[in-house]
């Protein structure tokens, strides 16, 4: 009987840019160049079956991203990650690879720090506003829908952040949240768009997102 495997990877430095696309691409040529036999589709153009639960965007970072296989062969699951490594191009390093034995449907949340970056340091009130901001009842944001007719639906983001905390230095303000992966999940991008829009004042010259942890309903590391 075969068992499905994950691996946990990070995806920093140039690797960000890497569409989702082209990566579930690096994936599969690199098993095939590091030797790894592992599961295909079926019919007449069969390629190395991955999939990554939760696709990141363009331009983001994470230390916690995480692909569903499967093995066959010889192989020990142990020797995957560093003749993985060994192919890979740079700013994507396999940390390990388990038994997929958790559910993708488990997946409840996932943790971003958001460093909000300020050319001439960090405007008074900025970081008391933007607490302000998420600390209300409710927040509408517009975001683009391809379901929708108009292309566009309005989104309550507060239901959808879990946990937050806002930390102000001299030159950033770091936004560290916890929010809904999935069904529905929030894309951080919108917490800079209800920014922006609510708190002009606040908004930074230049923002970074990274993806710290991807965690279960408890909160807890999800494997």
């Amino acid at each position: 009987m075969r068992n499905s495997h994950r691996l946990r990877f990070s995806k920093l430095g140039r690797a960000k840019y890497i569409s989702h696309l082209d990566l579930m691409s690096t994936f599969q040529r690199a098993f095939l160049r590091a030797g790894i036999e592992i599961k295909h589709t079926e019919g007449f153009h069969p390629h190395a079956f991955v999939s990554i639960p939760l696709p990141l965007s363009v331009g983001f970072s994470s230390e916690c991203e995480v692909l569903d296989f499967e093995l066959v062969g010889e192989t020990a699951k142990e020797s995957v990650p560093a003749r993985l490594n060994a192919v890979m191009p740079e700013g994507i390093v396999v940390q390990k690879c388990y038994d997929a034995e958790t559910p993708v449907k488990a997946l409840t949340y996932v943790n971003y720090i958001l460093s909000l970056e300020y050319e001439n340091g960090a405007p008074f009130g900025a970081e008391t506003a933007i607490r302000e901001l998420l600390g209300r009842e409710g927040l509408v944001v517009v975001k683009k829908s391809r379901k929708a007719k108009s292309g566009q639906v309005e989104v309550d983001i507060i239901p959808l952040i879990a946990k937050y905390t806002c930390e102000g230095r001299r030159d950033t303000i770091a936004l560290d949240v916890v929010i809904r992966a999935q069904n529905p999940g929030l894309n951080p991008e919108l917490i800079m768009k209800a920014i922006r829009t609510e708190c002009p004042d606040a908004a930074p010259d230049f923002v970074t997102f990274h993806r710290k942890d991807v965690l279960d309903a408890g909160f807890r590391s999800w494997e």
